[in-house]
C-alpha cells in the first residue's frame, strides 16, 4: 500500500482521484485546510500532492515549510498558470509540477516515478556501507569506528550530508542548503563547523585523512 497525502480544498476533485488511485493500491488521504495537513504525521506518507490556492495560507509557503523538515516526494498539482508559480515551487523544494486539469493517469505515473527516485535516494550505496562512518537516521547519531560522535544539529546535517555523497566533492552552497540548522549561512561558520568535525574525529585539516578540502569547490570526504 502506497499512502499518499493530499493538501487540497476541493473536495470533489480530490474525492475523484482517490478513487481513481484505489485501484493501484495507492491510499489517498486529503485535507482541506492546509495547517491541519501539515500538522498529519508527514512521516507516515510515501508522497504528497500538494495545491497552491488553498484557504488561510499560500501552496507555496506550505511546500517551503514541509521541505524544511521533511524529504517526501512533492507534487505540486495547480489550475495557476502563471510560470513563476511553477518555478518558485521547483526552486524552494517540490520534485514535480502537475498543472490541472490533468489526466489522473499522468499523476497516477508521476507518483510511482517520484517513489522510485525516491527509494533510490535512499538506498545506501555499498561504499558507505564499509566507509568508517555510520549514519542511525532512528537515533538520529552518526558513528566514526564503531564510536558514537557528540555531535550539534549542525555538524549532524553537515556529516551525514558528506557521507551520503561519499567520495564526491560537495561544494559549500549545497552544503549549506542541506544544514538547516545552520543559522547563520555565510561560509566562515560552515568553515567553523567543519573544523569541528575535524577534531571530533581526530582529522587535521594540513594532512587529512578523512575530510579534505577541495579548491573552489567545497570538501569531500573519504575512508
Amino acid at each position: 500500500m502506497i499512502n499518499v497525502l493530499m493538501i487540497e480544498d476541493d473536495p470533489d476533485f480530490a474525492e475523484f482521484l482517490a478513487e481513481y488511485l484505489a485501484q493501484f493500491n495507492i491510499k489517498v488521504t486529503n485535507y482541506e485546510d492546509p495547517y491541519l495537513g501539515m500538522s498529519a504525521g508527514i512521516k507516515n506518507y510515501d508522497c504528497l500532492i500538494l495545491d497552491l490556492t488553498l484557504p488561510g495560507l499560500d501552496g507555496l509557503e506550505v511546500c517551503r515549510e514541509i521541505r524544511e523538515k521533511y524529504s517526501i516526494p512533492i507534487i505540486i498539482s495547480s489550475a495557476r498558470s502563471d510560470l513563476s508559480d511553477k518555478i518558485v515551487g521547483l526552486q524552494i523544494g517540490a520534485d514535480d509540477y502537475l498543472p490541472k486539469p490533468y489526466d489522473p493517469k499522468e499523476m497516477h505515473a508521476r507518483i510511482m516515478s517520484l517513489i522510485r527516485r525516491s527509494k533510490r535516494t535512499n538506498e545506501i550505496p555499498e561504499k558507505i556501507i564499509n566507509s568508517a562512518f555510520k549514519i542511525d537516521e532512528k537515533r538520529h547519531e552518526i558513528s566514526y569506528n564503531d564510536e558514537v560522535l557528540v555531535l550539534t544539529p549542525a555538524e549532524y546535517e553537515i556529516l551525514s550530508y558528506m557521507i551520503r555523497q561519499h567520495g564526491f566533492s560537495v561544494s559549500r552552497e549545497q552544503l549549506v542548503y542541506h544544514c538547516k540548522s545552520l543559522k547563520d549561512k555565510d561560509s566562515k561558520s560552515l568553515d567553523v563547523i567543519i573544523g569541528r568535525l575535524r577534531t571530533k574525529i581526530g582529522d587535521n585539516s594540513k594532512s587529512p585523512k578523512h575530510i579534505f578540502s577541495v579548491r573552489g569547490i567545497g570538501y569531500k570526504l573519504i575512508g
